[in-house]
């Protein structure tokens, strides 16, 4: 197997063989959510007239369990590789900084994808959710696990522990994940807010997710995957130059 193919079966391995806490976890979680929220504003929270709230809130679920685990893979790796000393064995075979991040980036979207796949597969039975346009709820959650793979991968080069990369889930990811609209529509926020949604890149790919159940949005579909796009171009890009410059990685 060439380099690129070895890490990113290393990769995808890595998670899959603790399916249990990688996958099962996180899509107990995102049910726990569903069941709490849903009954707890089934019948108060309407977003649109022909879907319950339950069904409005499933896709946004989904989208976060793909963001997280995403993140969560490339930037769990890179860091324990940096902890435990064998980042250098990653750097010495003859591999270039551009197939180091794809394989990186691959394996991290697998996971959020397969997250996603498993919430959607536990949860339809228990809330009816249309399709409406299936290729634009694939090309959100596509591009958005991929930026978050990208930013997995920046992060694990800039933490040197571990406290340092739950910082920047806790106090990035997080927020940014929980004030994208998964749980509301910023039409039911004040003006101020709304516009201040605007600047969240991931309120794009939550929206643009909920686009492809629902064939409505709070924002044009074609605007916010022009933002997506474009967002996942400048972090490549960033986490290609640090790669290139070895910044953290090389001694």
């Amino acid at each position: 197997m060439s380099g690129f193919a070895m890490l990113l079966y290393k990769e995808l391995l890595r998670f899959w063989r603790v399916a249990f806490q990688t996958v099962a976890a996180p899509v107990l979680t995102a049910l726990l959510y569903l069941v709490v929220f849903g009954q707890t504003l089934e019948g108060r929270v309407r977003v649109y007239d022909e879907a319950s709230y339950s069904a409005f809130l499933l896709p946004g679920l989904v989208m976060m369990s793909v963001l997280q685990n995403a993140f969560a893979n490339s930037s769990s790796s890179l860091i324990q590789s940096k902890i435990t000393g064998n980042v250098i064995f990653l750097l010495l075979p003859p591999i270039s900084y551009l197939e180091f991040f794809a394989a990186y980036l691959l394996a991290s979207m697998a996971r959020g994808l397969v997250v996603g796949l498993a919430v959607l597969g536990v949860s339809t039975p228990l809330v009816a959710l249309p399709l409406a346009a299936p290729l634009w709820a694939l090309a959100f959650a596509l591009l958005g696990s991929a930026i978050l793979g990208a930013m997995g991968v920046i992060a694990g080069i800039w933490a040197d522990k571990f406290d340092q990369l739950a910082a920047f889930q806790n106090f990035v990811i997080m927020p940014l994940t929980f004030l994208s609209g998964v749980f509301y529509s910023i039409h039911s926020l004040p003006a101020f807010w709304q516009e201040l949604s605007h600047l969240n890149p991931f309120f794009y790919m939550i929206d643009g997710f909920r686009y492809g159940f629902f064939g409505r949005s709070d924002f044009a579909p074609a605007a916010s995957l022009a933002v997506v796009g474009a967002s996942f171009v400048v972090l490549s890009a960033a986490a290609l130059l640090l790669l290139r410059s070895g910044y953290k990685l090389r001694g």
